[in-house]
């Protein structure tokens, strides 16, 4: 199949799905919020929306779970009934299912989310009144942005958050596991990042490229002695 007919594809199973969104949200009640993104064009993903948990709009970028799917490519896969907290301390319960051409490529995917805290904290009352209540783990934040920019700075925060200290402070090793860390979150995926990154950190771009291909090809050699051991 040549790209035209693969792309008029990607553009028929999108069209498709656009009055599911509604559908999905309205059988869910107010408190069900469904995206469908379209990961071609990842600045402004959101191609229909229904619903609001997150505070994204039609136009909007892709989450930083969406980057990680982009970066894994073929290799992504659907993932289920996981549970977040949004920066404004909402419980999410999310499911993000990756939509496929007839390829195989990753191209979409479209999201249902479900705010639960209220069933959340209702659950904490109600153990704890019975005397069974416990301390629940401590959720991942989950970063929603309509601005894909907005989204590559709240990772990099936390990633120099992690570090606790700044480029300068880190020796190489520190700074290639940095380089890593923001690839595996598929920050690099996004165009523009590179130039992003280098000036959040105040490096040239040049620099932030070298880094970026010395991480990977470290992966790849830590990956290749796995496969070789198996």
């Amino acid at each position: 199949m040549d790209e035209a007919s693969v792309e008029a594809e990607r553009d028929a199973i999108i069209a498709a799905l656009t009055p599911v969104v509604d559908g999905i949200a309205a059988t869910f009640g107010p408190m069900c919020e469904v995206v469908l993104h379209d990961y071609r064009r990842p600045e402004e993903s959101v191609v229909a929306l229904a619903g609001s948990v997150t505070g994204r709009a039609v136009g909007g970028a892709m989450s930083e779970i969406g980057m990680r799917i982009v970066a894994r490519g073929e290799e992504a896969g659907d993932e289920l009934n996981y549970v977040t907290r949004t920066r404004t301390g909402k419980t999410v319960k999310s499911s993000t299912m990756v939509l496929r051409d007839s390829t195989g490529a990753v191209f979409g995917a479209v999201c249902v989310n479900l705010d639960v805290t209220a069933v959340t904290e209702a659950h904490a009352l109600l153990g704890g009144l019975a005397g069974i209540g416990r301390t629940s783990a401590e959720l991942p934040v989950t970063t929603f942005g309509n601005d894909i920019d907005s989204v590559v700075d709240v990772i990099l925060d936390d990633h120099q958050l992690g570090q606790n200290q700044g480029w300068a402070g880190l020796d190489r090793a520190a700074r290639l596991e940095l380089f890593r860390g923001l690839d595996e979150r598929g920050v690099f995926a996004v165009r523009r990042s590179v130039e992003q990154v280098a000036g959040r950190l105040g490096i040239s771009r040049a620099s932030a490229y070298s880094y970026l291909a010395q991480a990977r090809a470290a992966t790849d050699t830590t990956s290749d002695s796995a496969g070789g051991h198996a």
